[in-house]
């Protein structure tokens, strides 16, 4: 019955809506507030005058309207409508900028609720851009109590969202079915989910509220816990080629490794205690008879790439074929050249059998054609690639071990269909992150994996020095690009994410990729002219990943001294005369992402330096977490410091962590995590030993699962793009 269109707000919510995602009733009920905005108290204009700390703030008033009307101001085209009201203590003045439209909705006598930031302009109240109701004796809903703030778009206002979910809710919240099995809401202690919309979207006070995000919280918490553990009894039944690592490929695989580090930078290097542990775990995970799944946790520049080297080696030895899977064509091109220098002289080539064979998107014609032939006949028995692994068109004979680098940039799906070209059963599974996840975290998030953490970083690695200046005092920094540059030596310079540095503060859909592209490409120009005669380059998320690779080749190449880029810079290729991360509004990013892009650097055998930027006021949280950047390169430890100083939002920027995106829980609350714990043991109950729900107990749940709100979680896919409340 919910997945009527969205009628009962009138047609004109229709087709912003489709810009949120919304196209059903049911759509519409879980487009959950982001945020909530008290305006419970009804002020008089006295009260504001006289109180401490009103003014600047929020308000809710009641007041009559004494005059309206339109007038001009000094920008072309924009006009604002102006209202004079007062409520029989005072005065005050409503402005709407560019809302025409009010003028003709209130009139003189209206009583009205407003809410908005009051201001003093003159001697005179101001409030700027205040929502509104008529105060006819109904139930308010734009101001006068706990008010729901949403994710809206271009022509879709804030208060026209609040008043459509208000009527689907009296139209519609009685048909909500509810799909928590009865003896499940009673063990975890939860509201029925009719109640907890309700709730979510208008609640009468704090606890109503706090009872409906907890009973949301559960439904999310339980659908990841019930993906992990359907996984992991699914995989449990599954069985796997196994793959036998014999104690003298193992030395000659090492061996290998080690030889062609020491090549690369000094005799004294050698596996570390992590990277050997990792090898040994792998060999045995290889071994047996089910899948082996391993998330393998490195720092940046801890040595993950030789330690998948390894096993796609320890697989190619033993007669299988492996495959490592990349995001990006220029990032496989990397490992395929860094895997083959480290165990490329383990295998015998020719011009026609490559030690490892590269298959990208950017290969046409013949050279595709004999790449794919070579794997679909078991020619070669190591593959690195782009999506173009996944495609139809490619067959493996005998694939036993797929490696997903940057794990958090493919999607369930996607890692599915290159498990899927296996013929031999389950291939094996190594995932590989550069983002480490808090203790607190990955005992929910990744329980059902198995993990190896790189910890200790290789011996030859540079420390990187890093040091925070203020916007206004960079000449010495630019100097010393300057002089860098003389040197052969090159750097990066990444621009923030333009709008608020709280992704969530705005009303709007906010800025994307095309505002973070004109910000780049400005800062490029403007670097261009004032680093002349240095050749400055540019890259963002706007243009064609072919292009875009062919500008980080040319930085790499040694054609540019200084690229100027958006985080798409975070992952790429290694360029060791790279000695300078300069990272603008460094505050508005994650730890987790400053350390990534500090990793760009420090990767030759020279000094480097990376310097964040930012006017973050000493004593805030945003210059304790850039004060935790500077004091330390452990990735592990500031992973734990930014889930401690982040009291809400984004931890580590989980856009970036391939983790499922959950709108409502988070395990920075403690009562939160004590659910997660609630949740998995109710998964376990609730899940076969085949890895099905067990029926009819769960019919509805299992509906829920597979198209509802929950369907993205319990998938464990990250890409999840709605607001979280």
């Amino acid at each position: 019955m919910l997945e009527h269109s969205v009628v009962p707000a009138g047609a004109w919510l229709a087709r912003p809506a489709r810009r949120l995602g919304i196209r059903t009733v049911r759509d519409l009920l879980y487009h959950l507030p982001r945020k909530y905005a008290d305006l419970t108290r009804l002020f008089t204009f006295f009260e504001i005058w006289h109180a401490a700390g009103v003014i600047g703030t929020a308000v809710s008033v009641r007041a009559t309207v004494r005059e309206i009307h339109v007038e001009p101001t000094f920008r072309r085209r924009v006009e604002r409508t102006v209202a004079s009201i007062h409520d029989g203590t005072g005065d005050a003045t409503a402005v709407w900028f560019g809302r025409r439209f009010i003028e003709k909705k209130l009139k003189p006598g209206d009583s009205v609720v407003l809410s908005g930031k009051v201001k003093v302009r003159g001697s005179a109240l101001v409030i700027d851009n205040p929502e509104f109701q008529l105060d006819t004796g109904g139930e308010l809903l734009h101001a006068g109590r706990i008010v729901p703030v949403y994710r809206t778009t271009s022509g879709l206002t804030p208060a026209r969202l609040r008043t459509a979910i208000h009527d689907a809710l009296d139209l519609y919240a009685d048909a909500i079915d509810e799909y928590l099995p009865s003896a499940v809401a009673r063990e975890a202690g939860v509201v029925g989910i009719a109640q907890a919309l309700r709730a979510v979207h208008f609640p009468e006070d704090d606890a109503g509220m706090e009872a409906a995000l907890h009973r949301l919280a559960f439904d999310e918490l339980l659908a990841l816990q019930l993906g992990m553990v359907m996984r992991r009894r699914s995989l449990a039944r599954e069985s796997a080629a196994r793959v036998q690592v014999r104690p003298a490929a193992d030395r000659s695989i090492r061996d290998a490794i080690v030889e062609a580090l020491r090549g690369r930078v000094g005799a004294d290097v050698d596996l570390t205690a992590d990277q050997s542990e990792a090898m040994t775990t792998i060999a045995e995970g290889l071994a047996g008879r089910r899948p082996m799944v391993r998330l393998l946790q490195g720092d940046v520049g801890s040595g993950k790439t030789a330690v998948a080297a390894y096993a796609l080696a320890a697989v190619a030895l033993d007669g299988g074929q492996a495959a490592l899977l990349a995001p990006t064509d220029l990032l496989a091109r990397q490992h395929a050249v860094t895997v083959t220098s480290l165990i490329g002289s383990l295998f015998p080539t020719d011009e026609d059998r490559p030690a490892v064979q590269l298959l990208s998107g950017s290969m046409r014609g013949k050279e595709a054609d004999a790449a794919r032939a070579r794997i679909r006949d078991g020619d070669v028995g190591i593959v690195v690639g782009t999506h173009a692994l996944i495609s139809e068109s490619v067959d493996f004979r005998r694939l036993r071990l797929a490696v997903i680098d940057e794990q958090h940039r493919f999607g369930v799906a996607q890692r599915a269909a290159l498990e899927a070209k296996a013929t031999e059963g389950a291939p094996h599974l190594l995932l590989m992150t550069a983002t480490p996840i808090p203790r607190t975290l990955g005992q929910v998030f990744y329980a059902d994996l198995d993990v190896s953490d790189l910890r200790t970083p290789p011996a030859g690695r540079v420390p990187i020095r890093t040091g925070i200046k203020r916007p206004d005092d960079l000449d010495s920094t630019w100097a010393w690009v300057r002089r860098q540059a003389a040197d052969g030596r090159r750097t990066f310079v990444v621009v923030p994410h333009i709008g608020d540095a709280d992704p969530e503060a705005s009303d709007a859909e906010g800025p994307g990729p095309a505002d973070d592209a004109v910000a780049a490409t400005a800062e490029a120009e403007r670097l261009a002219v004032l680093l002349a005669p240095l050749r400055v380059g540019l890259v963002h998320g706007r243009m064609k990943a072919a292009d875009r690779d062919a500008v980080m080749a040319r930085f790499r190449d040694g054609d540019l001294d200084v690229l100027v880029g958006t985080t798409v810079v975070e992952v790429g290729v290694d360029v060791p005369e790279a000695t300078m991360m300069i990272v603008e509004g460094a505050d508005r990013f994650g730890l987790a992402q400053l350390h990534q892009l500090r990793g760009r650097v420090g990767r030759g055998t020279v000094e480097s330096y990376c310097v964040l930027v930012s006017d973050a006021a000493d004593g805030t949280t945003a210059f304790a977490r850039l004060a935790a950047i500077r004091a330390t390169r452990d990735g592990f430890l500031l992973a734990e410091e930014d889930f401690r100083l982040r009291k809400e939002g984004d931890v580590l920027g989980f856009d970036q962590s391939g983790l499922p995106r959950l709108r409502v829980a988070s395990l920075q609350d403690e009562s939160h995590r004590d659910l997660a714990v609630r949740a998995r043991a109710v998964a376990e109950d609730l899940v076969d030993e085949a890895g099905d729900l067990r029926l009819p107990l769960t019919a509805r749940l299992a509906a829920e699962l597979r198209g509802g709100w929950l369907a993205r979680i319990a998938a464990g896919d990250p890409d999840e793009t709605t607001g979280s409340a």
